[in-house]
């Protein structure tokens, strides 16, 4: 067996947990985890842990969770753990120059799409908004850039028709610690390739906001049922119908001609809803009302019937 690194992960979310599980199983040295400030969660408002943390505990391992990270005072702690390679996964703040070169082997992320498409802060959502079949996960070795540090391991894999952002997302973490873990071997191998990314083919993947929810039925069926999907669970997709916002989920794609204007309800029964759109039907598996439980539409509409020819406006 190879030699483990000392290494410290730095990572917050669910989406980091595999990544870190994967150093642990594989047998690295895991001497200490980064993760943001525990934040307050639930109906009570109470501080809780990140995922990140949680795990990091689990196993004994020591947990830094600084406010502010360019300081002196943090490097220098960062320094003392004399780890050979920092790995960073979704840790959610830029890191600076002077810690991510601070190990001898630098600092590498494992970043969720096929760089250099994707880079910033939602690159699982964007995939899907944008409609791509595929997605993956990429080793890079970070620099000071957004996602601009060359690429070391590719891993991609399928974007199916059904995948949301939250299906697509685990699946994607599950592949970002294999990839890790393999990239590793090969690093301690001496055979990890290292490729500068094409900056004329990078795409951008900024934060989403909640205004990227409304819909628009002109747009084809096609085109709504990635909005429905890249938008769930966060901001969600919404219509308004009889002056009450309708959030919209579980979309599949019905080819047909409409002759009914883009946003009508064409059928709301135990089979579901199904809506026009500027180019096919859209059915809708699951809908929620504003303060209200996300339901199956059969359930839905059992206590809040739909009448076909009522249309969605924007």
């Amino acid at each position: 067996m190879s030699v483990p690194y000392r290494i410290v992960f730095m990572g917050t979310p669910e989406f980091a947990v595999p990544s870190l599980q994967a150093l642990i199983d594989h047998g690295e040295n895991v001497v200490a985890v980064v993760s943001q400030p525990d934040r307050p969660k639930g109906r009570g408002r109470k501080l809780a842990p990140t995922p990140v943390k949680e795990v990091a505990l689990a196993h004994g391992i020591p947990v830094l969770q600084p406010t502010k990270i360019r300081t002196p005072e943090f490097l220098e702690e960062m320094r003392a753990f004399n780890a050979d390679l920092f790995v960073v996964t979704a840790y959610g703040r830029i890191l600076p120059g002077p810690l991510l070169n601070l190990p001898p082997l630098g600092t590498i992320n494992v970043h969720g799409s096929l760089l250099p498409k994707y880079r910033g802060a939602a690159p699982v959502q964007w995939a899907i908004l944008r409609g791509e079949s595929e997605t993956g996960i990429t080793i890079m070795q970070m620099d000071e850039g957004m996602d601009t540090g060359d690429i070391l391991l590719p891993r991609s894999m399928a974007i199916t028709p059904e995948d949301t952002a939250a299906t697509l997302a685990v699946k994607m973490a599950a592949l970002g610690g294999q990839a890790l873990v393999e990239a590793l071997e090969l690093l301690k191998a001496g055979t990890l390739p290292r490729q500068q990314q094409d900056d004329s083919k990078a795409t951008d993947a900024p934060l989403l906001t909640k205004e990227m929810g409304a819909i628009d039925w002109s747009k084809s069926a096609q085109e709504l049922s990635c909005q429905l999907r890249g938008l769930d669970p966060w901001p969600t997709a919404h219509g308004s119908l009889n002056n009450e916002i309708i959030r919209l989920f579980a979309p599949v794609v019905v080819e047909a001609t409409v002759a009914e204007p883009p946003g009508t309800v064409i059928r709301a029964d135990k089979a579901g809803l199904l809506v026009a759109t500027g180019k096919g039907l859209l059915q809708v598996g699951e809908l929620q009302r504003e303060g209200g439980k996300r339901l199956p539409a059969a359930d839905f509409l059992r206590g809040h019937p739909l009448t076909p020819g009522s249309r969605f406006t924007p």
